[in-house]
C-alpha cells in the first residue's frame, strides 16, 4: 500500500491532475453539481494520463511494472466518488434509506478494492488494521483527549448552530438504536475510504503532507452533504488531516477506526440530547 510518500517530489502535472479529481467531491457533495463533478473527473483523468505519459516509458506504468500509474490510482478515487454519488447523503433512519447508505457506501471501498487488486494487478488499496505495535501511553491519551474534546466543542457546534436537525429525530428506544448504528457505520467507513482508499492511493504519487490536504478536500466534502454544515468544516477540517498524520504514524486502521468511533459516540450522544433535552444531560449545554 504505497511508496515513501515523504521521499516524492511536486510534479505540476501530477498536482493538477489529483486536484482536479479530488475537486469532484465538492462539487458532488457540496454544491450537489453533477456536471461539474463529471467534468472535473474528466479533466483529472485527462491530466493523469498527461502526467502518466511525460518523462518515461508509458508501457511500464500501464502495465504495473515501475512507478505506479497516477491514472489507474487516480481512477480508483474516481470510481469511489461516482458510486457515492449514487444516493443522497441526506442522513435517514428507514430501512431502504440504510439500505442504500450500504450499498452505496460498502461499493465506494470494495469496487475499488476489487479493480485495484484484480483487474489492475496492483495494490493500491488495503486495510492494515493493526501496525504490529502495542498501543502506548500516547496513543491512550489522545483517545482520552478525543472524548473530552469532543465534550466539550460538539454540543455547540450542533445545538449552537442548530445542525442537529439536519439528522432526523430521534424519539424512540428503536430510532435512537438504528441512529446508533449508522453514525457507527460511517465513522468506519469514512476510515475505510478516506485514508485506506483515497489517502493511501495519493501516497503512492505525492509527499504525505499533499496527500493529506488532497484526502482532507474529499474527507470534508462528504461530512458537509451527511449534515456537518455551517461552521461544521472549522471542526472537519483538523480532523481530517489529524486522522491523516495519526494513520502515517500509526499505520493502525484499528487506531485510527478507535479515535473515529469515540469521536462519534459523542456526537451521537449530542444528537439524541439535542432531540430529546432529558436524555444525556452531561454536556455543558445541558441544563
Amino acid at each position: 500500500m504505497g511508496t515513501t510518500a515523504l521521499r516524492l517530489s511536486v510534479k505540476p502535472w501530477h498536482t493538477i491532475a489529483a486536484s482536479l479529481t479530488v475537486l469532484a467531491a465538492p462539487a458532488f457533495f457540496v454544491f450537489e453539481d453533477l456536471v461539474s463533478g463529471f467534468v472535473l473527473l474528466t479533466l483529472g483523468m485527462a491530466a493523469a494520463y498527461k502526467a502518466d505519459r511525460g518523462g518515461c516509458d508509458p508501457n511500464r506504468r500501464f502495465l504495473g511494472r515501475g512507478a505506479p500509474s497516477l491514472l489507474r490510482d487516480l481512477s480508483l478515487i474516481a470510481i469511489g466518488l461516482l458510486i457515492v454519488r449514487t444516493i443522497s447523503l441526506a442522513a435517514e433512519l428507514g430501512n431502504i434509506a440504510m439500505l442504500k447508505f450500504t450499498l452505496a457506501l460498502g461499493g465506494a471501498v470494495l469496487v475499488p478494492y476489487l479493480v485495484s487488486r484484480f483487474i489492475y494487478q496492483d495494490r493500491a488499496t488495503g486495510f492494515p488494521w493493526r501496525a504490529g505495535q502495542r498501543w502506548g501511553k500516547l496513543h491512550w491519551g489522545w483517545l482520552a483527549a478525543v472524548l473530552v474534546l469532543g465534550w466539550l466543542i460538539l454540543p455547540f457546534y450542533f445545538i449552537g448552530s442548530g445542525v442537529y436537525q439536519n439528522w432526523p429525530v430521534v424519539d424512540s428506544p428503536e430510532l435512537i438504536v438504528r441512529l446508533f448504528v449508522g453514525v457507527g457505520a460511517v465513522g468506519i467507513w469514512d476510515e475505510l475510504f478516506f485514508i485506506c482508499t483515497v489517502f493511501a492511493v495519493l501516497l503512492r504519487h505525492f509527499p504525505a503532507w499533499l496527500a493529506n490536504v488532497l484526502q482532507a478536500v474529499v474527507f470534508v466534502s462528504f461530512l458537509w452533504e451527511l449534515g456537518y454544515r455551517a461552521w461544521g468544516p472549522l471542526l472537519t477540517i483538523p480532523f481530517a488531516l489529524v486522522q491523516g498524520v495519526i494513520f502515517l504514524r500509526t499505520k493502525s486502521l484499528g487506531y485510527v477506526v478507535t479515535v473515529h468511533l469515540l469521536f462519534d459516540a459523542v456526537v451521537f450522544a449530542v444528537l439524541v440530547h439535542a432531540h430529546n433535552p432529558t436524555l444525556f444531560q452531561i454536556f455543558p449545554t445541558a441544563p
